[in-house]
């Protein structure tokens, strides 16, 4: 007989979750001596009381939402039954009230990755070649399929080929408040330590995006060190006479940069050099009890072993904003995290939306009844170091240790702008199941349960499942993801997504009017 299973979060919680895969039924007696009135899907809450109306329903040790009817001990307690807490206030908040002991550094660990010009360490080799709008994705993937087929395998220190492709560049107002965001995000991606500073573009023409104005000059430190002009391929080019004359252009321009990129060899560099984007989607209510966790352990160690960390996902850290601020080395930075969610409030509010609108059907199915108590478990990711840094959308990151790089929580979005500012590795959680990956940098996925890293077995790189089945800690699952990440970046190992070749379209945050 299965024994069942519950999990609870803090000594104040009048909920608990479900852990039994495949929940449990009516009538189930829980160790505690309590008898569930319903059948709880596995993730879901149980009443551990009876809970009136309007009482508050407590998890992670905070109310996540109101009961709107008497809920009795023993039942299941979903999104329906509750109204969510209005958003924390942006004023009145604790101010770098948290002053930890430093952590002992953590020294001795390296990686194997290759060193750029511009100080940075890329984890793999590869050549990108950007676009200045979307008309020209067509014609640059077509380029990039021959270059894999042809061209590629002249170059064996070459990982590979990809095609900075996205729906931006023209039929936009570029001189809009806002617009600077997707342009300096294009620019920063382009830049991305992985690519070893060897920029090449394909333009249209026509387009508003020029390519000087995405790489003004001053923008690329190794064209400047060689002293030459920015590469570009424009297809509207009087030389270009039909379709195959721009795709042998392209060819011609990317075996230069092919050949430079082929010197390159990797060197044993000290794990200080990772500059790691975590990040959650498909999150279900085992995300803040497994995985989650699991990541904020090794984000410690990360931060221990002077490495970079970017949590983000704006709306998935709003209602811990007290958190937050209270985490922040200084009141400089607390403030600075204040004025992002200030905007994103705004941003939101012009939509005539407000955080609410991020939950999905999957989460609430996986147990997450409101973002509230999504956001609980997604702040874990961020481990318990001070926050030394905040960082705009967009922007290139240029310090150490844990920092908050504001981005919508859209996964396709956060992936895209932690690449631009910098990212070597990304670590990407999921409860729900999902294939995401990227093209640019390695993606490590880690399952928040068993039954997930069973069934997906060959696409969940970890399983975090095992804290929630007893087999293992989170100390255990968050040293096991900090080795694997070091093997991961010395190429000794190839994760799941990079395996089959899985990645998203990038897409571009552009908060500007589309004309």
């Amino acid at each position: 007989m299965t024994t069942p299973i519950t999990i609870r979060m803090h000594a104040r919680d009048n909920v608990a979750i479900v852990a039994n895969a495949g929940g449990l039924a009516a009538g189930t007696l829980l160790p505690d001596g309590l008898t569930l009135t319903t059948q709880v899907p596995q993730g879901h809450k149980v009443a551990l009381v009876d809970l009136p109306a309007q009482a508050a329903v407590i998890r992670y040790g905070i109310p996540i939402g109101y009961a709107l009817k008497d809920i009795p001990a023993g039942s299941w307690v979903n999104e329906r039954m509750l109204q969510m807490p209005d958003a924390r206030e942006l004023d009145n908040l604790p101010i770098a009230t948290i002053q930890p002991d430093p952590l002992p550094p953590l020294e001795g660990y390296t990686f194997e990755g290759y060193r750029n010009a511009d100080g940075s360490v890329g984890t793999r080799n590869i050549l990108a070649i950007t676009t200045t709008v979307q008309c020209v994705s067509g014609v640059v993937e077509f380029a990039v399929q021959r270059i894999k087929a042809e061209l590629l395998h002249k170059y064996p220190n070459v990982d590979d080929v990809v095609g900075i492709e996205h729906t931006y560049g023209c039929g936009v107002a570029i001189d809009a408040d806002g617009a600077e965001i997707p342009i300096r995000t294009l620019r920063n991606i382009s830049l991305n330590p992985n690519f070893g500073g060897e920029v090449m573009v394909v333009s249209l023409g026509c387009e508003k995006l020029q390519p000087e104005r995405l790489m003004p000059p001053g923008a690329i430190p190794i064209n400047d060190q060689r002293g030459e002009a920015l590469d570009v391929v424009c297809l509207q080019d009087d030389a270009h006479v039909g379709f195959m004359s721009m795709i042998d252009d392209i060819m011609q321009t990317a075996k230069r940069h092919l050949e430079r990129l082929n010197m390159r060899r990797r060197e044993t560099v000290p794990a200080s050099e990772l500059v790691v984007g975590v990040q959650c989607g498909g999150s279900d209510a085992f995300s803040g009890v497994t995985a989650n966790p699991a990541v904020g352990f090794c984000t410690d160690l990360l931060v221990r072993a002077g490495a970079s960390v970017m949590f983000s996902e704006t709306t998935e850290v709003r209602d811990g904003i007290d958190q937050l601020t209270a985490r922040a080395t200084t009141p400089e930075v607390a403030e600075a995290m204040i004025r992002e969610m200030a905007w994103y409030d705004a941003y939101l509010a012009r939509g005539r939306v407000d955080r609410s609108a991020n939950t999905t059907p999957g989460n609430k199915k996986g147990g997450l009844s409101n973002i509230v108590e999504k956001a609980m478990g997604s702040i874990v990711k961020s481990g318990s170091a001070p926050i030394s840094g905040v960082l705009s959308p967009g922007n290139k990151l240029t310090q150490k240790g844990l920092i908050y790089a504001a981005t919508p929580a859209s996964d396709f979005i956060c992936g895209t702008l932690q690449l631009a500012a910098g990212m070597n590795m990304h670590v990407f959680t999921t409860g729900r199941g999902t294939p995401y990956g990227l093209a640019e940098v390695p993606v490590i996925k880690v399952a928040t349960r068993t039954d997930l890293a069973r069934r997906w077995h060959d696409l969940m790189d970890i399983n975090a499942g095992t804290i929630a089945d007893g087999e293992k800690t989170i100390e255990d699952v968050g040293m096991e993801l900090f080795q694997l990440m070091l093997d991961v970046a010395s190429g000794r190992k190839k994760t799941w997504a990079e395996h089959w070749k899985l990645h998203n379209a990038l897409v571009l945050f552009n908060p500007a009017p589309v004309t």
